[in-house]
């Protein structure tokens, strides 16, 4: 984007509180285009409404909510609409992570939730660990009186069909990359005191192994954040991104004073220099400026505050609502 786009604005003095979501890189389909922007402007919505709520809103609360929106929505895979595994499973992966304190929850291969990144704050606020998984993690869900939901209603059309064209054409898991499989969805906020937090979540890859984690849960990889910096959540090739744990590469290049536009694309840049791999990620800084970049054909993303919402999802858009 250039530097006169809205996403550029910088604002030394005052923080300007913020919402930024995104709806997974990839090669998304027309048909798909209206759905995903309406998606992620959604999102942003309640995410800074969260934020704005009695003035009690923190980022955390506004990131967790804004991906709810979105796990919920099945035109985007995590929670429901994930896509499944080779075993026409859904296994789901989750992070949540603030930056004050730098405290962080995720889940990885749970089943049976709606909405695993809920689940990933609970990991955070309510145990000693960052991660739990699959079944583990499913227990856990249950001690502290998460409701589970039949599988059925967390598998959509699509995704039964995605898997069942990966199995009649044989196709490797590598070379599903242009399609629906790496549709991770997040947000990154900052509040009206500077501190920052993320959260990713993602169905995972069609068709992968039982038991396959990929960057999402992985702090540093799908997410990170740090409120003396800023914040990232992370999307595209899953391994790639964790070979390089692209989101703390963003936040790393904001420390090192990079602007959060500068710190994604210079982290992209590197992934594809070092693990060959494509992807996106977007980025907000404690001042509250943002950073929006992807090396994918198309990215959905919002961004909402002050009563502005701006969206996009070719490369250099930004519509304004």
């Amino acid at each position: 984007m250039s530097s006169n786009d809205p996403v550029n604005q910088n604002y030394p003095s005052t923080i300007k509180p913020v919402v930024l979501v995104h709806g997974g890189a990839w090669a998304i389909p027309d048909g798909l285009v209206q759905a995903s922007c309406q998606g992620v402007q959604n999102a942003a919505r309640e995410g800074y409404r969260v934020l704005e709520e009695g003035g009690k809103g923190t980022a955390l609360d506004a990131v967790v909510a804004a991906v709810c929106i979105l796990e919920d929505d099945p035109a985007f895979d995590a929670g429901t609409g994930s896509v499944l595994n080779e075993d026409g499973e859904v296994e789901m992966d989750a992070i949540v992570m603030e930056g004050q304190h730098l405290k962080t929850g995720a889940v990885a291969c749970v089943k049976n939730i709606r909405n695993p990144v809920k689940l990933a704050r609970l990991v955070m606020e309510k145990t000693e660990h960052i991660l739990l998984v699959g079944d583990g993690a499913n227990k856990f869900a249950k001690s502290v009186g998460m409701k589970e939901v039949p599988v059925a209603t967390l598998v959509s059309d699509n995704a039964v069909k995605e898997l069942e064209h990966f199995k009649k054409f044989n196709k490797t898991v590598d070379g599903l990359f242009s399609t629906r499989d790496h549709d991770t969805v997040g947000a990154v906020a900052v509040d009206s005191e500077g501190n920052v937090a993320c959260a990713t979540s993602t169905g995972g890859i069609t068709a992968k192994m039982a038991g396959r984690v990929g960057d999402s849960p992985l702090i540093g990889s799908g997410a990170y954040c740090d409120s003396a910096a800023g914040s990232a959540s992370a999307t595209g090739h899953g391994e790639s991104i964790a070979k390089v744990t692209l989101a703390r590469q963003v936040v790393y290049n904001m420390q090192n004073g990079a602007s959060a536009q500068e710190a994604a694309e210079e982290a992209l840049s590197y992934m594809s220099s070092r693990a060959s791999g494509a992807g996106g990620t977007i980025a907000v800084d404690n001042m509250g400026n943002i950073g929006v970049a992807f090396t994918t054909a198309r990215m959905p993303w919002a961004w909402a505050r002050s009563g502005s919402l701006h969206y996009g999802i070719n490369p250099g858009e930004d519509f304004t609502v």
